[in-house]
């Protein structure tokens, strides 16, 4: 049995996911020491428990995870390659292709390094919003190449599995493609109907609702950062692009034809039941139970009291915010025939129920 080390490691780059990472390893009892190019952040997140800034010796480091911006991430693995010979190397990054390919143009020996991308982030990004959780029960991806030594995987996994996370194992071009059509794709649409907003008269805008927030919620990422993911996946973005350019043609074609248009429709809400819930599995039916909060302290927590006394599983919530009136709307998602007895309890408990 190959025996998996993993103290020390060292995490370069402590943005929201590299200090999240260090935090969940810290936790799990890993020896883990930060690096940055702003040490400002290195100190922020080893002040929040995901580690130390003390210079580590290189030839003890025993693993090395690589958080840093997209551009910088071959260069910095190459040099992390050099600096540390007895370390298994990963990166975090979004994209895997171009920075395997990069790698393979220096010619190094890249039997120590294995590529991952854990699918969990925030629009919001350093290490103030790290936390240790962040990967619970979220899907991690392995990414090895033909020449990564199965000490490297395994050490890879062994990261994946401390932090709480699924894993799954696909080659870097095949992530690539995925993560295009469930992540970047997405990214790109939120912005798009986002800063079409900035053509609209202001009082348009009072209007919005949820809906329009959730749409474009992701919008509000760093562009910058955003940029250089998109620019290292732009091959299989065109692709996915071209194809909803046409699917948008149709509609167009079809808006004056209310049955194309349910149907549109129809394939559209099949297509968010194809997404998997929790822990993997197929989401079952899901009804919402709309509470209205105000705008008060504790009423929030007095809330969530009375949501967990009721006993019915949660599957999510979500906030609207009423523009008018110092009150919100939290929207609790839960299984089809928990809607009911749900309703009932909170009306029970004083609280102002309404189904949408």
């Amino acid at each position: 049995m190959i025996e998996v080390s993993l103290s020390p490691a060292l995490v370069i780059g402590t943005g929201l996911v590299g200090a999240s990472v260090a935090m969940a390893l810290t936790r799990a009892g890993v020896e883990v020491h930060l690096e940055d190019k702003r040490r400002s952040h290195a100190l922020v997140a080893a002040s929040r428990g995901a580690g130390t800034v003390e210079p580590v010796d290189a030839d003890a480091v025993r693993l090395v995870v690589v958080a840093t911006p997209p551009q910088a991430l071959s260069g910095v693995i190459f040099e992390a390659l050099q600096r540390f010979p007895n370390a298994t190397i990963t990166d975090v990054g979004s994209v895997k292709g171009v920075v395997l390919a990069a790698l393979r143009a220096t010619g190094a020996d890249l039997a120590r390094y294995c590529g991952s991308h854990p699918m969990a982030g925030s629009a919001k990004d350093g290490p103030i919003t790290a936390r240790a959780d962040l990967f619970e029960d979220r899907t991690w991806v392995i990414t090895p190449h033909d020449t990564s030594a199965a000490q490297s995987v395994l050490v890879v996994r062994k990261v994946a599995e401390l932090c709480g996370a699924r894993l799954t194992t696909m080659a870097a071009q095949h992530h690539d493609e995925a993560v295009g059509q469930v992540s970047h794709v997405p990214q790109l649409m939120s912005a798009l109907v986002a800063g079409g907003l900035l053509d609209l008269p202001a009082e348009h805008l009072t209007l919005a609702g949820q809906g329009l927030r959730d749409v474009t919620r992701i919008a509000g990422g760093d562009p910058k950062l955003w940029r250089q993911i998109i620019s290292a996946n732009h091959r299989a973005l065109r692709i996915e692009l071209q194809e909803l350019h046409a699917d948008l043609g149709k509609l167009i074609e079809a808006i004056d034809d209310p049955d194309a248009v349910e149907a549109f429709l129809d394939r559209g809400r099949t297509g968010t039941r194809a997404i998997p819930g929790k822990h993997g599995s197929l989401p079952a039916d899901w009804a919402e139970v709309v509470i209205e909060i105000p705008d008060a302290p504790g009423s929030l927590a007095r809330l969530f009291a009375d949501v967990e006394a009721a006993g019915v599983n949660v599957e999510d919530v979500t906030i609207d915010h009423d523009t008018q009136a110092e009150r919100g709307w939290l929207a609790v998602h839960v299984e089809a025939d928990a809607a009911e007895p749900l309703s009932a309890a909170m009306t029970a408990a004083g609280w102002n129920v309404r189904r949408p």
